[in-house]
């Protein structure tokens, strides 16, 4: 067959993904992330610029053009060339960045992660394959990947945001890897009938593999895919160990927080309810209480000093809040416009809206601390004010991470996207799918980071939607404590 790097990297962790994108498309689910494929594609137009100067083949259908304006680049003695295309025996590639110095030639393969995993490995090595069996004399082979601890302050970086990782003996070792590789693939993709290949935790790593449901309709109903919370890497051994029904993990040495999932689930056991630890928490709680949920989006290219790649930057919150007992519940909330740095203005909005010595709740508060608290970090003349909101804020999730309040419906989740529906069964008011736009935090942080790109009018409907799901995070806060206050 025809092989891509993507392609021989998909054949790596599984062949039988290839087969099916083959001869079965129609059972392919949609796994894809689109903010990682943007930040992916931005990555690599920043990487090109690492060496200065460069020639960039262009894209085009006809993949023969991107390898003939290759071989036209290659006329030069020294030269970078980006997505420079080659191929051997029908197997096609695309260099992300290739340094010609006069008959030497380094490949560097970017990626947008914060570290090395085996499969760019595999990726880099298949390239390297083909263009040393076209007769190039490959010196060096590296992957560039962002630096975590880059953080901008001035003008970016470059060689501070990349990391080059020369990986070259370990490509040279893999080759003869490559080659029987590439043999078992095609092998493989000959085959006119399907192969009954076994699940296994190659098909989630080291991604997950669209196909993942075709290939365990095997399975009953309940099995151990559908425990939460379990490791990957524990369900795929109890499954290799023919452990994987409800019945069958009832029967097995596991945690009891997962069987208390299956017991509520094959069962339908009554609601589990411990009212003395739920009174204990609440008495922790007082007035005025301030109900907030931070929304944030991922830069991946830092755009405003004191961000470091893929740090959470918030762009929006809501606050519900209630003065004092038997108090009127009252909203408030914050947007940032689009295009500029939300972070100072939400600042100051929010010493504003939540007074010192506030009770605030938030639900899995450790993400609005840090938020908080890299906020007090950047504004030294609000930080007295953040602090003290970020030491005063408390957990709603705790009784449900604890499991102090558990039902079947929550399946053995404590997040609020599950506790919500388990708690209030069939309440349209609290139902995200009934919102317009966005429904969860990744079609949030989409939204936003796309917002500048729409027109003025597709803008103040986004912003609507962005400001009805925020409000909804808090008012569930709300719904779900009233909840907790009806059983104390």
């Amino acid at each position: 067959m025809n092989l891509s790097k993507s392609k021989y990297c998909n054949g790596v962790q599984c062949k039988k993904m290839l087969w099916l994108q083959k001869n079965k498309p129609e059972e392919k689910m949609d796994v894809s992330n689109d903010s990682v494929l943007d930040n992916g594609s931005l990555v690599g137009e920043y990487a090109k610029k690492l060496f200065g100067e460069y020639i960039d083949i262009e894209f085009n259908e006809n993949l023969n053009k991107m390898i003939s304006d290759t071989k036209e680049a290659l006329n030069n003695k020294e030269c970078i060339i980006t997505e420079a295309s080659f191929n051997y025996n029908n197997n096609f590639c695309s260099v992300d960045i290739l340094k010609k110095n006069d008959n030497n030639y380094e490949i560097y393969e970017v990626k947008s992660s914060t570290e090395i995993k085996d499969i760019y490995k595999d990726d880099i090595a298949y390239q390297y394959y083909v263009l040393t069996n076209l007769g190039l004399n490959v010196t060096k082979a590296c992957i560039v990947h962002i630096n975590p601890f880059y953080e901008r302050i001035g003008d970016l970086n470059l060689q501070e945001l990349f990391k080059i990782n020369d990986v070259t003996d370990e490509i040279i070792l893999k080759q003869e890897e490559v080659k029987t590789r590439i043999k078992e693939i095609n092998e493989y993709m000959e085959n006119k009938e399907e192969i009954p290949n076994d699940i296994s935790i190659n098909c989630v790593k080291p991604y997950d593999c669209p196909f993942f449901k075709y290939c365990s309709k095997h399975l009953p109903k309940n099995n151990v895919f559908n425990i939460r919370l379990m490791r990957n890497s524990t369900k795929f051994k109890l499954y290799s160990e023919g452990i994987y029904s409800y019945d069958d993990l009832l029967n097995s040495d596991i945690d009891s927080k997962y069987k208390q999932q299956i017991e509520y689930e094959l069962y339908d056991k009554d609601d589990y309810i411990n009212k003395d630890s739920i009174k204990n928490f609440l008495d922790t709680l007082y007035y005025p209480l301030y109900f907030l949920d931070f929304e944030t989006y991922q830069q991946s290219i830092p755009e405003y000093d004191y961000i470091k790649p893929y740090m959470q930057v918030p762009f929006q919150y809501s606050l519900h809040y209630i003065d004092s007992e038997n108090g009127t519940l009252k909203h408030k909330e914050f947007l940032a416009d689009a295009g500029i740095d939300p972070r100072r203005r939400l600042a100051e909005s929010l010493v504003n809206d939540i007074p010192m010595d506030g009770c605030t709740i938030a639900y899995n508060m450790s993400f609005e601390k840090s938020v908080i608290k890299n906020l007090a970090r950047i504004y030294p003349d609000l930080s007295k004010h953040l602090m003290n909101i970020h030491d005063n804020m408390y957990d709603l999730m705790i009784p449900f991470k604890n499991r102090e309040y558990y039902t079947k419906d929550m399946h053995g989740s404590y997040s609020i996207k599950y506790v919500l529906p388990a708690l209030f069964k069939d309440d349209p008011s609290l139902d995200y799918h009934n919102l317009e736009g966005v429904h969860n935090g990744s079609e949030a942080m989409n939204t936003y980071a796309n917002l500048s790109n729409l027109s003025k009018e597709e803008q103040e409907v986004m912003r609507h939607n962005l400001l009805k799901y925020c409000e909804l995070d808090t008012y569930a806060m709300v719904k779900i404590w009233e909840k907790l206050k009806e059983i104390k």
